[in-house]
């Protein structure tokens, strides 16, 4: 096996621990030494894992994060007010994505964590090079959101119920360019 393969394993073991697991432990698992485990361990932790050693073993820390996709709709005027309504309620926008009748799902990763975020991203949007990605379906979209709780994606479909933003859900039923429903 080799190394790369090996620290997905051991990842993979200690993010289905709710204890710590010792050194000798992974070592037996995974049938290598157990300097190689602490080798393993540390390349983990530098390409930003947060295991933490204990007496007991080494333990995992996860960084529990919850998600929710909102159906939107609002005018071009409207988008920095929609994108600072989510991250002023302590949201992430993941990404943006629409379903095209004829292309199906267009989608781009955003990575708004901020109102710093929204404005690049507002300047970017404003110099006029590319449109918005909802009005290729008459200004109806879908945002991913990260957060760190429910109730903070909860106050999130409040605030965007509240400004009108939120969009009715309808089921999505593809058609067969062949004549009929797929």
């Amino acid at each position: 096996m080799k190394g790369e393969e090996r620290r997905k394993q051991l990842l993979n073991i200690l993010s289905y621990s709710n204890n710590p697991i010792s050194g000798g432990t992974l070592s037996k698992e995974l049938n290598v030494s157990r300097q190689i485990i602490v080798q393993d361990i540390s390349l983990l932790r530098a390409n930003g894992a947060t295991i933490f050693s204990t007496n007991k073993g080494y333990l995992l820390q996860e960084d529990r994060k919850y998600s929710r996709v909102f159906k939107v709709y609002h005018t071009d005027d409207q988008v920095e007010e929609e994108l600072s309504t989510i991250v002023d309620a302590g949201g992430q926008i993941r990404d943006v994505f629409v379903y095209h009748k004829v292309y199906g799902v267009l989608k781009a990763d955003m990575g708004i964590k901020s109102r710093r975020d929204i404005r690049a991203y507002m300047e970017e949007i404003s110099t006029g090079k590319s449109s918005l990605l909802k009005n290729v379906t008459s200004g109806y979209h879908y945002h991913t959101i990260d957060a760190e709780s429910e109730e903070i994606l909860d106050a999130i479909q409040e605030e965007l119920q509240q400004k009108g933003f939120l969009a009715k859900l309808q089921d999505y039923e593809p058609v067969d360019f062949w004549g009929g429903q797929e």
